[in-house]
Parts: C-alpha cells; structure tokens; sequence
C-alpha cells in the first residue's frame, strides 16, 4: 500500500489509514485518501498496465488496500467506452462515448465503491456496518458485504425500485424501509451508529468509496490512450462518481501520466431535485438542503449531497456546469439511446445524453469537442421507467 494519511480537504487535518476513520471530527467533513505519488510515479509506469487483468484492480499502486490476496471482489471489469457515432451526427458532435457501469455485478457503477469500502472495513476488522440508500448503493454494498462475511443493515426509501429491495433481502441484508427521502433513512441510520456502534458506510462517511469510484477516471484516460475527452458529463446525486473521477485525474495529472489541462466536468441533476445546479449558478461553495426532491431518476434525488462542496470544487477547477434535465427529457433520452444504438440504460446515465443535447445546442458543448457520458447502471434495474403497450395475437393470426 502506498497511502501516506487520509486527509480533511476543509481543514488539511491528518488521519491514520491504519485506523477505521469516518469524517474529520473537527469539521464533520468527508476524509480523501491521500498517496506518496513521487514514490508511486518511481516504480510504476503506464507500460506496466499492459500484462493486468482488466478489472479495477489492475490499478493496485492508486488503490488503499493491504493484502490484495484478500480482496472482496464479484469479478468487477473494465467497462466499455462505446462510441455513439448515430447520436455524436445527430448531435454535430465530433465523438461521444458512452462508458457503461451497467457491466459491473448488480448492474451499477456502484459496485466499484463497495468492493473497495468492503474490502477496506474487512481489513480494519469491521464486522457490522449500516447505510442509507436510493436502491443501487445498498444493494451492491449487501452482496459485496455477504462476500465478505459483514452484517449489513440497509434503509432505504419505501419508493425506492423493488429489484433493490429484494436484492438486499436475498443477500441477508437487514433491510428496513422509510416512507421519506433517502436523508431520512440518513437520520435513521446515524442513530443507530451511534446506539450500535456499526461502522457508518453513508456516502462520504467513509474515505475508501471515493477510491473504488475513481478508477472510473483511471479507465476513461487508459481507453483514450492517455488522451482525455474534452468533456465528461456526469450524474450526479450524492456525488461521489464525479469525485473521484476529478481525483483520479488530479493524480494522473502528478504522476505526469497526462497533461496539464483536465476535461471540462459537467454535474447533470433532475429539475426536481437540482441543489448542486442552484449553487452552481450562484458560484456558490456549497449547495442548500432541495425540499420536496421527486424525480424518476431516482438514484439522483439526493436533496442535499455531503460533498456537494467537493463537487462543486471538481465544476469550477475543470471550467465545467451544472445541468438540470426535466423527467421527460431523461424518458426521451433513455428511448432514443436504445432506438438508436441499442443500449438501454438506467435513467440517471439517460440523464447525461439530455444534457449533452443541451449543452450542444447551446454551443457549450462544441463542434470539434469529444464527450464521455457516464451511464451509472443498466436499464433492467428500472423496469417500471418504460411503459409499452403491446397487442395480444391470436395462435393463428398474423403479424
């Protein structure tokens, strides 16, 4: 391992790595994971990438973990980086691409995040852990958790998809819903750290997510041959995706791996639920707690993001936005994505080809740019998002 300390990034306090660790105490504030790069930038090289298996691993210097014989791992991959060349015309766009999560086990990116925060509590001695969740984070936690022998207990929305809820029962998970929002499953669970003592796997309550989720960056730059897209549109809920993209790239940037100039990075929300896009748009540092948050990408109705200040930070150093896209715009674009180059995607990745049309339209998006949407997760965990109606033939009828 080659972790120096974890770091609060508001106050620069250090943390011990070696120690199970939460938020900064003083601040409150998400830790980061931070690396001896001079060290890492002597002994490893991009050639060295070339004899790896093509799996999040294959990153193993950038990554915090001990003994990488005892890792959690459901056989995550390098994801595709597809070229959209119907949709990059359509749009008058020189290249899209769309890099899809949907391939990881349970369906999401989010199985990036609990391999490693998995892998890391079982290191630390975690034998029991709790967290709130819109559905795909939950259930991707409780698989990687039954892997590795953690009890985990998961609370979750009552409207959150049913496929996740049963996800998390078959896996043994103790699951419990809540007829609110996800912050307040967020409540729920903070209490019960607290009476329990189970570690707190909420988003950003812990250092170790971020670094599953940023080797979605690492792969974005080894796909492109080190040659990174103008722009990466991202979904953005509670964050941590466009983190730890921002923070892969900060890294590959001193270990001199790329250049200096970044891509312009462009958080994507839901019109009904947008607190990351209000303070973008007031050049705000933090965003303002979103009341009465409804949107059919439901893994984005976060109404309030602990990171939102990290996110934001990711928007203004790259030159990049904050994007809302009304529901029937994501519908819309779910359709067109699978009518027009096959892939059916969950609504929240649909998100990121609205805004791109967006964004090109009005001439933010450029001509000559090449873009890399990030779709979170596959359509089949949305089922309920497309309605169609069919006709019933008869045995002898003809179609």
């Amino acid at each position: 391992m080659h972790v120096s300390h974890l770091e609060c990034p508001q106050c620069g306090a250090h943390y011990s790595h070696r120690q199970l660790a939460q938020t900064c105490p003083d601040c409150a504030l998400p830790l980061l994971v931070r690396y001896d790069l001079a060290k890492i930038k002597k002994i490893l090289s991009k050639a060295d990438l070339a004899e790896r298996s093509y799996n999040l691993w294959r990153y193993r210097e950038l990554l915090p973990v001990e003994n990488y014989d005892r890792i959690v791992t459901l056989g995550e991959v390098m994801t595709p980086l597809i070229p959209l060349q119907k949709l990059s015309a359509a749009a008058g766009i020189k290249k899209v691409y769309l890099k899809d999560e949907g391939m990881n086990p349970g369906g999401t990116f989010k199985s990036r995040g609990a391999a490693m925060g998995v892998t890391r509590a079982k290191e630390l001695g975690v034998t029991e852990l709790a967290m709130p969740t819109n559905g795909n984070a939950g259930a991707a936690w409780a698989i990687y958790c039954a892997k590795a022998g953690i009890q985990a207990h998961i609370v979750m929305p009552v409207s959150a998809p049913l496929i996740t809820r049963n996800e998390c029962a078959v896996a043994g998970a103790s699951l419990s819903l809540v007829n609110g929002l996800i912050s307040d499953a967020g409540k729920i669970v903070g209490r019960a750290v607290k009476r329990y003592g189970w570690m707190d796997a909420s988003t950003l309550k812990e250092p170790y997510r971020i670094e599953g989720k940023k080797t979605m960056g690492l792969e974005i730059a080894e796909q492109l041959n080190w040659k990174l897209p103008d722009v990466i549109i991202y979904p953005t809920g509670g964050g941590v995706g466009i983190i730890g993209i921002y923070k892969a790239l900060t890294e590959l940037r001193q270990l001199g791996w790329i250049g200096e100039k970044l891509p312009r990075l462009v958080a994507v929300q839901a019109s009904g639920c947008a607190p990351i896009v209000a303070a973008w748009q007031q050049q705000a540092k933090a965003s303002q707690f979103w009341p009465d948050s409804s949107t059919v990408a439901f893994g984005i109705n976060v109404p309030k993001a602990l990171g939102d200040f990290l996110v934001l930070e990711a928007i203004y150093q790259t030159g990049g936005c904050a994007v809302a896209v009304t529901d029937q715009e994501i519908l819309d674009s779910q359709s067109q994505l699978a009518r027009t180059e096959g892939l059916f995607i969950c609504p929240e990745g649909a998100a990121t080809l609205a805004a791109a049309l967006r964004l090109a339209a009005a001439g933010w998006i450029r001509p000559q740019d090449s873009v890399v949407l990030l779709n979170t997760g596959s359509g089949i965990k949305y089922p309920d998002t497309v309605r169609v109606e069919l006709s019933v033939l008869q045995p002898d009828a003809d179609i």
